[in-house]
């Protein structure tokens, strides 16, 4: 049996793997090409769906996969699940493939704000002052990325808040990753295979008509929709929650180096002031997360001690 040392350690290598991988996104979706966004969304949906099945075989997790097809209430929380991230998945898409992937990457480092946000708005939870100064300097962020842009970061708020919605949907629905997965796809399936059966009447689909290369990446793409998904899994039963919060900066901070470098995207000033106060935020919100961790296991401890 692993010691908690090495499941540590073993998780903060899924962990770093799963948000590395998340990362590097931005430089296999250009790839695809002559595939739009949308038929690259479609060919997520339809090869994520058909490697699930391949893993839920292997793993013998039909009965689970049958279990939550049966349960209506947590269907319906993975249709709603499923909406959202393929709003998700198209918003990244359509931004690297369309010359936005530093808006991208900020709309994952505003995901932790957002995500506080809509505790705040649906759940009603009351926040400390530092979460609250975290909130303010990401809000003014915002306004100034506003001003500079000529128009509100939408692809950033759309990337950012479809995760932040996500992930409370998955919290609520409280399953495996692999068998929602399979749930979310099997239910975006459909739309997905007419999408592309259309394109291929109207004589614009991509997939088989652009060369071997081109069919074989678009198959990929349900691989590598589930290898970050999988790793992710690994590390959350490894790593507490506070690892788990710094290791999520990762994912957009490649993804900004990559916008810079790779991609050639323009930063200005506003734009870097803009970005500076959200990366402020992030350090007011995660000190303060990590304080507050640490102070709930402290009283955890005293308490047992009385005990």
């Amino acid at each position: 049996m692993a010691t908690v040392a090495e499941q540590s350690r073993g998780g903060l290598f899924y962990g770093v793997a799963a948000y590395v991988c998340w990362g590097l996104f931005p430089l296999y979706w250009p790839l695809l090409e002559p595939a739009g966004a949308f038929e690259v969304l479609a060919h997520r949906v339809v090869w994520s769906l058909v490697l699930c099945i391949g893993l839920l075989t292997v793993a013998h997790r039909w009965s689970a996969f049958g279990t939550i097809v049966r349960n209506p209430r947590q269907l319906l929380w993975l249709a709603l699940a499923s909406v959202v991230i393929a709003v998700n998945w198209g918003g990244f898409i359509w931004g690297v493939n369309n010359g936005h992937v530093i808006e991208v990457s900020l709309g994952y480092f505003i995901n932790p704000l957002v995500t506080v946000l809509l505790g705040v708005v649906v759940l009603k939870e009351i926040l400390r002052r530092a979460q609250w100064l975290a909130l303010a300097l990401g809000t003014i962020a915002v306004v100034v990325l506003t001003i500079d842009y000529g128009r509100p970061p939408w692809l950033a708020l759309t990337v950012s808040g479809s995760f932040a919605v996500y992930g409370f949907l998955k919290k609520r629905a409280n399953l495996g990753a692999l068998e929602a997965l399979g749930v979310e796809t099997a239910i975006l399936f459909p739309f997905a295979l007419t999408f592309l059966l259309a394109l291929q009447l109207r004589g614009d689909l991509a997939f088989g008509h652009a060369g071997a290369g081109n069919l074989a990446l678009l198959m990929g793409t349900g691989v590598v929709t589930a290898i970050p998904l999988l790793l992710f899994g690994a590390a959350a039963t490894r790593l507490n929650l506070s690892t788990i919060g710094l290791l999520q900066y990762l994912g957009p901070i490649l993804q900004f180096i990559l916008g810079l470098t790779v991609f050639g995207e323009q930063m200005g000033s506003a734009r870097w002031f803009g970005f500076v106060l959200v990366w402020l935020a992030l350090v007011v919100f995660t000190v303060d997360a990590w304080r507050s961790r640490r102070r709930s296991l402290r009283q955890a401890a005293e308490g047992s001690t009385v005990l």
